[in-house]
């Protein structure tokens, strides 16, 4: 009886640690984890752990939304590793019971979790028709680098060392690194 965990964040930009080490001070002892968009169902090291667990293994998560955040399939895979008997703990919620309540309790809050990533969406599309119709200097998207001293030091010194030791060296991150590079070239 194996204990795993599963860590996920959205973006490159977002950390795993703190999901990593929640999950290790919670027994996890193999952990799993990957940066990608809740919305995406390609998740290579979610589908080598599902392969992996075993029927009395255990999957932890921090939160139920780790698995998904399409409902459906949410249910779906959640259904699957119940019939397979793996103990499912969502550590914000609690053990999964494969009861009629349990699954009651989990479709409602997926739904929840759904219906709120929704409302987000929604709230940002308002906010930039909103901005477009108000404000005619409204540009979407972050603003543009520009080729500043600071780039052009980074540039410089990306010529001689690697794209990982100009961002440890600039306190930047590598695909930061990856931009500038290109802008000047």
């Amino acid at each position: 009886m194996t204990i795993y965990g599963y860590a996920r964040v959205s973006t490159a930009g977002q950390s795993l640690n703190e999901q990593k080490e929640t999950l290790k001070n919670s027994g996890a002892e193999m952990i799993f984890s990957e940066k990608y968009s809740g919305t995406t169902t390609v998740r290579p090291q979610f589908e080598k752990l599902v392969n992996l667990i075993e029927p009395n293994d255990t999957l932890i998560v921090t939160k139920l939304d780790r698995f998904a955040r399409n409902t459906r399939e949410a249910l779906n895979l959640i259904d699957d590793l119940l019939k397979e008997k793996i103990v499912i703990k969502v550590l914000n919620l609690g053990t999964i019971d494969n009861t009629p309540m349990g699954r009651m309790i989990v479709r409602t809050l997926l739904s929840v979790a759904e219906m709120e990533r929704d409302m987000i969406i929604e709230r940002t599309q308002a906010g930039k028709v909103f901005a477009k119709q108000h404000n005619p200097n409204y540009k979407e998207g972050r603003p543009k680098r520009k080729k500043d001293s600071r780039n052009t030091a980074i540039f410089e010194y990306s010529k001689t060392h690697t794209v990982k030791s100009t961002a440890e060296a600039f306190t930047i991150s590598p695909r930061t690194v990856q931009y500038i590079k290109k802008m000047f070239n």
